[in-house]
């Protein structure tokens, strides 16, 4: 049985006692989480808790209840709205139709008709959160959102994240057919810097995306999504031999996109496949057809099998994958998935396999690869401060176990260096928000909504660090700076307690001061008359 949640708001305690005690709360499956003595930490209470219902008193300080509800329903509009109000304010309160208030109860509260009312309003939740599991609405939110599940799932796919017993369960799931039977990953790129004249780059790409649906989709059967800045079309062939086919088209639909849009557009063409588990060595290869480009120039499509000699192809895409996975445990894994991920790399590069030559351009590589992974991730590494051509050199010399010893080290170190640069992005995630504060603090408009749009992130996301960092929730902490504020205020000049109230963001002086007394205890006059004295 679902227990809902409610939050109890009178400026009178003693009625507050009263309802929690009338009632069973838990016998007619609700709890009362908590209450408030007006509107304004009334709403405090709902954007921390949200409860299920709130049942309020009409007339109180600062916010009264019906600017309350339209407040909660505005922000939260699942939670159901209790009137509880005096018979003079009867009347007015159920014209306040538009609010959609589920109950108006008249004081003195009277328990029979408060269990009533609770019993009825459980039904109504009950009713509303069972047919939020109803099978058909569901159904309908999973067609939504099926789009994005299956390229998720693409994109999985050519990251070689997916393994034989998971497949044919993502095919069903996600109402996928891939009749085949070979498969080719296309990476088709749109020159961010040859652009036409007035021509954003975004929507120069997101054009050529949709060109090439029309173009190459229909005709080869192709799934097409962005993925890393590129459009990726993974085509279906009814044998391998129409690869050549296929090529062809990419350079007519190269030339035609060049004609018709400006857009300079390159194919990168992976190497045929005969499952679709292997894409991801079709799209690794086809990435790597794409870095041609320099070579043998842009607007054209480049086939990895016409410009790499067959044999050898299938390790060297091997150990591609190999190696991203080894950065993927770095930047996810534990130690122990590291080791296990340097031993598949390096198994894939041992010399029982390789020429001596083709080892050392391994190690090359490997060098290049582990630099670009530092500088992209902000690690400052001893094995990369010195010369470069040095460290290659003395890689390649290693023993196999000296290079394992020293691959898995340095995984480690990376690994370690990574959590301090999350940390420390955290705390300056939360420095920005301090200072954010600091220079707004007087602002009486300034809310969590304002500074998460100057962080650029959700409320959520930035509510939960800021209270797992500082142990307070930003609410907190802003009325905690505004007070130390107004307390020095008060000590150093001879303001008004309402002007100082306005330069610490408070508009309503009645207002600052129940603030001012509940975070000190005293009233502002007080507090100023008694620390006056002290210093004097």
């Amino acid at each position: 049985m679902d227990t809902y949640t409610v939050l109890l708001v009178d400026d009178e305690e003693e009625v507050i006692q009263v309802i929690m005690k009338k009632i069973n709360w838990e016998g007619v499956g609700f709890s009362v989480i908590g209450h408030a003595g007006n509107g304004v930490k009334a709403l405090e209470l709902v954007e921390e808790y949200q409860p299920d219902v709130v049942m309020t008193d009409i007339k109180m300080p600062y916010m009264d209840g019906l600017e309350l509800s339209t407040r909660i329903k505005a922000e939260f509009p699942e939670t159901k709205i209790l009137f509880f109000t005096g018979f003079d304010e009867f009347e007015y309160a159920r014209e306040a139709v538009h609010l959609e208030v589920e109950e108006y109860i008249l004081k003195p509260v009277n328990s029979m008709e408060l269990v009533n009312v609770f019993t009825q309003l459980k039904l109504k939740l009950d009713q509303e959160i069972s047919e939020k599991r109803n099978v058909e609405i569901l159904e309908k939110y999973y067609m939504e959102s099926l789009p994005l599940l299956q390229r998720n799932f693409y994109t999985t796919l050519l990251e070689g994240r997916i393994s034989e017993k998971e497949l044919s369960g993502y095919l069903s799931d996600y109402r996928i057919s891939f009749s085949g039977p070979c498969f080719c990953c296309l990476v088709i790129h749109t020159s961010s810097s040859q652009v036409p004249e007035n021509m954003n780059p975004l929507l120069l790409s997101t054009s050529v995306q949709k060109q090439a649906e029309e173009h190459l989709g229909r005709r080869w059967q192709a799934r097409c999504f962005p993925y890393l800045g590129n459009t990726i079309l993974i085509a279906q062939l009814k044998r391998e031999e129409e690869i050549s086919e296929l090529t062809d088209e990419c350079e007519r639909f190269c030339r035609y996109a060049r004609h018709m849009i400006g857009a300079v557009v390159t194919v990168g063409i992976g190497v045929v496949c005969k499952n679709i588990l292997e894409l991801a060595h079709s799209y690794s290869s086809a990435r790597e057809a794409l870095s041609y480009r320099v070579i043998y120039g842009t607007s054209k499509a480049i086939n990895m099998k016409e410009i790499v000699p067959q044999e050898g192809e299938k390790s060297e895409l091997k150990s591609d994958v190999e190696l991203s996975e080894l950065f993927k445990k770095i930047c996810l894994g534990s130690e122990t998935e590291i080791v296990g991920a340097v031993d598949h790399y390096l198994h894939h590069i041992s010399f029982s396999e390789k020429s001596l030559q083709q080892y050392h351009i391994h190690v090359m590589e490997l060098v290049t690869a582990l630099y670009r992974f530092s500088v992209n991730h902000e690690i400052v590494s001893e094995a990369f401060a010195g010369n470069m051509k040095m460290q290659y050199n003395r890689l390649s010399d290693l023993e196999p176990g000296a290079l394992r010893k020293w691959l898995i080290e340095l995984s480690f170190s990376f690994r370690e260096e990574l959590l301090h640069v999350q940390s420390r992005s955290m705390k300056s995630f939360i420095s920005r928000a301090k200072e954010y504060v600091e220079s707004n603090y007087m602002d009486e408009d300034l809310s969590l909504d304002g500074v998460c749009r100057f962080l650029g992130v959700s409320n959520s996301y930035f509510s939960t660090i800021f209270k797992k960092e500082t142990g307070n929730s930003f609410i907190g902490y802003l009325t905690d700076y505004r007070m130390d504020q107004a307390s020095r205020l008060l000590i150093e000049t001879n303001e008004k307690s309402y002007i100082i109230a306005k330069q610490v963001g408070y508009t309503d002086p009645n207002y600052f001061s129940y603030v001012f007394k509940r975070r000190f205890g005293v009233s502002p006059s007080r507090y100023r008359t008694e620390h006056v004295k002290r210093e004097d």
